[in-house]
């Protein structure tokens, strides 16, 4: 299995993650407060929920600092990845993530997909071509395509998108922290104000 890095940005991903700022972060300015804050899905435990779709050129330029990031996630933070379906289009992403997830295969095809996406230029952006892409991973075509619209997998797309509503999303990337706060940007400062909220958080239960 080929791993890919996405971006080829190692070094400036290191540098934007073990940076820290000597200045608070401003709401209003780098991060957006949430009226009505969410539940977090893990009681006791600060909820990191990054939005994204696959198709989207900042979610591609963003995940290397995310998934370096994950490699120092902290023992009390709890991260979780939804895939935006606030459009049909997005809607076909989401998906086929949530099939992904479902048959065990997420962890080996997430950052491919984004790579043929966006390196390799393939149009893989509805059931056929998706359904296609996962074959080369083990996934029958026939078993993808019967999940694909089925009620487990619907439930979850409605749960993402009335998420997305709670938080007043209107794009992606977006990183909700502890149902509070929204992040967006598509470059280091985004995990580094991650960071600062996770700190204020961790703060504010002392």
């Amino acid at each position: 299995m080929k791993k890919f890095v996405l971006g080829g940005l190692s070094a400036a991903i290191m540098a934007f993650s073990g940076t820290t700022m000597a200045a608070d972060f401003v709401a209003g300015k780098d991060y957006t407060v949430i009226a009505n804050p969410g539940k977090v899905a893990v009681p006791g435990k600060i909820e990191v929920r990054e939005f994204f779709w696959y198709g989207c050129p900042h979610c591609y330029k963003l995940e290397p600092y995310m998934q370096t990031w994950l490699k120092q996630l902290p023992k009390d933070v709890n991260f979780l990845r939804t895939p935006a379906a606030m459009n049909k289009v997005w809607e076909q992403g989401a998906r086929a993530y949530y099939v992904s997830e479902a048959l065990g295969v997420r962890q080996k095809t997430h950052l491919p997909l984004f790579h043929a996406i966006h390196a390799q230029n393939q149009q893989i952006f509805d059931q056929a071509s998706l359904a296609k892409f996962y074959v080369n991973y083990g996934v029958p075509e026939q078993k993808f395509n019967s999940m694909f619209n089925s009620f487990p997998i619907t439930a979850k797309i409605a749960e993402s998108n009335k998420l997305a509503q709670q938080y007043q999303l209107t794009g992606v990337p977006a990183v909700v922290v502890n149902g509070k706060y929204v992040v967006q940007g598509e470059d280091g400062k985004v995990v580094q104000v991650v960071n600062y909220l996770v700190q204020k958080e961790r703060a504010a239960k002392k």
